[in-house]
């Protein structure tokens, strides 16, 4: 048998990792009992969860590993394997609550080595899964071949010798083949560092009140993560670099693609709420100029000039712009309806009323970039029949205190109900009662039909709890007792069911 040197050290590097803990004592049995046959055609049984019992997995990654050697006969028996399995699976599904069961994965470069992928889809379909969500543009990089690459952003993949290797297009062809609906999962206003190295690129940052652009922020402490770089979702550049990053990944016909990050950022201690117009990100050129657009007088813009700039208005600014517009009546932008008893309020009266309005004003200005933003680059998803999605926390649009409000601005309620809504029903309580009300919070504010696209993410292990979070098991169990209506979950991630599988992948260098 002629096997390559780099082929053996990759199979090698691998092979005690593609399977979970639990599979790895059954697999040394039955190759040390010698009660299994790399040429017999493995029988599938599924149990509740649609997930094949232990011997089943171990005989098809045993198949796998000699197909990957040159056993050809291996190969035979290992591709009937994958295929019977993936009909398996189709059917145990169509009869099995929940019908759509999906996991959010993470490729890396190494997946590209022979035989690592088709181990990794394998470990996903063992697991009862038949959607996948695959993370194509992820800080500040996208997952696309180098040689095919026409975004301003770098590619995951950029060792010599695999330009052309696409990693994308692999997985949704194998995916498929295995019975997997294959979605890509990109990030959204969240551009990366990656972008704030552009000189031609630093007018299309997100800016707050402060003099601040969302990387300077985020290298300040003031946001949550100092990876995440947001954009003016207003700018044009924004607009016109993600169309191209998006018609890219639509070349390669994914079954869906979900949008993430459909947001500000989030603060950190006290900047975790907006409370004054400088909180908000919509000092940048391009927000600023959209933000005066919606004046329908030229009182209106005076004024909305004068409390952007200052955060509030004195009594003087109305005195000032009745002065500058007499022939103008009452101040207006976009939605505003000016008292009745205008005339009869004192001056102070006017100027609070004024001021609170333009607080909300600007708010629903930040809020309406982001939902004409996930429009606008959702629009050729759908244009070619594909499903789009979105992906949010159900206490982004929250409330805070007496007029503030949850610094990320995500007000997924506002959301296309002509999307998949993917809440991330990740609250901790160390037990099921607060991911059941986050769950209950966004199908009570979805309404009728909410079953049709409320698509909710748990967060967990298969088997164990962690995290002060129940075990997927038990957490799935409860939403189908107390919400069966959602036929539809998705679990995140692939790298926390095998942790050390997923470092070996991550970490390993590709040759």
């Amino acid at each position: 048998m002629n096997v390559k040197p780099q082929f053996l050290w990759s199979l090698n590097r691998f092979r005690h990792w593609c399977l979970p803990p639990f599979i790895l004592g059954q697999t040394a049995l039955l190759l040390v009992t010698g009660l299994f046959h790399p040429t017999t055609v493995v029988a599938q049984q599924l149990n509740r969860y649609c997930q094949v019992s232990q011997s089943t997995a171990v005989e098809k990654e045993t198949l796998r590993r000699a197909a990957f050697t040159g056993d050809a006969e291996a190969k035979q028996q290992y591709e009937m394997t994958w295929q019977q399995h993936a009909d398996t699976l189709r059917q145990c599904r169509s009869r099995t609550w929940p019908r759509q069961q999906s996991v959010w994965l993470r490729l890396y470069p190494c997946d590209l080595q022979p035989g690592i992928l088709e181990a990794v889809l394998d470990r996903i379909v063992n697991l009862g899964y038949n959607q996948v969500y695959v993370e194509v543009f992820y800080n500040g990089q996208v997952l696309l071949p180098q040689a095919d690459n026409p975004t301003v952003w770098p590619t995951v993949v950029q060792t010599p010798g695999y330009e052309r290797r696409d990693l994308l297009a692999e997985a949704i062809t194998k995916g498929r083949d295995r019975g997997l609906q294959v979605y890509a999962w990109v990030f959204t206003l969240n551009f990366g560092f990656s972008y704030t190295q552009r000189s031609d690129r630093q007018s299309v940052l997100a800016r707050n009140g402060r003099g601040q652009d969302s990387l300077t922020a985020a290298n300040l402490g003031l946001t949550s993560n100092p990876d995440e770089v947001f954009v003016d979702p207003y700018h044009p550049l924004a607009q016109q670099d993600y169309q191209r990053f998006i018609q890219a990944v639509l070349q390669r016909r994914p079954d869906g693609v979900l949008f993430d990050y459909v947001r500000y950022p989030r603060g950190t201690g006290a900047n975790s709420v907006a409370s004054k117009v400088q909180d908000l990100w919509i000092y940048g050129d391009a927000s600023r100029r959209s933000f005066f657009q919606r004046a329908l007088n030229r009182k209106g813009r005076e004024l909305m000039r004068r409390f952007l700039s200052r955060g509030y208005l004195l009594e003087a600014d109305l005195s000032e712009v009745d002065q500058l517009f007499p022939e103008e009546g009452p101040p207006l932008w976009q939605s505003r309806m000016p008292p009745d008893d205008v005339e009869a309020q004192t001056l102070a009266t006017r100027r609070l009323q004024l001021q609170n309005e333009l607080w909300r004003f600007s708010v629903a200005h930040a809020v309406q970039g982001v939902i004409d933003f996930l429009g606008q680059i959702s629009q050729p998803v759908q244009q070619q029949g594909i499903e789009a999605g979105v992906v949010f926390f159900p206490d982004g649009n929250r409330t805070v205190g007496s007029g503030g409000y949850d610094s990320r601005l995500q007000y997924w309620d506002r959301f296309p109900r002509t999307m998949s809504w993917h809440p991330m029903a990740y609250s901790v309580c160390g037990h099921t009662g607060c991911i059941l009300d986050d769950i209950r919070r966004v199908i009570n504010t979805a309404g009728s039909g909410s079953e049709r696209f409320v698509e909710p993410a748990l967060a967990g292990v298969w088997g164990r709890p962690g995290n002060n979070r129940p075990a997927l098991e038990t957490q799935m169990d409860a939403i189908q007792r107390a919400l069966p209506q959602i036929d539809s979950l998705s679990h995140f991630a692939y790298s926390w069911q095998d942790p050390e599988f997923d470092r070996v992948r991550k970490f390993c260098e590709l040759r």
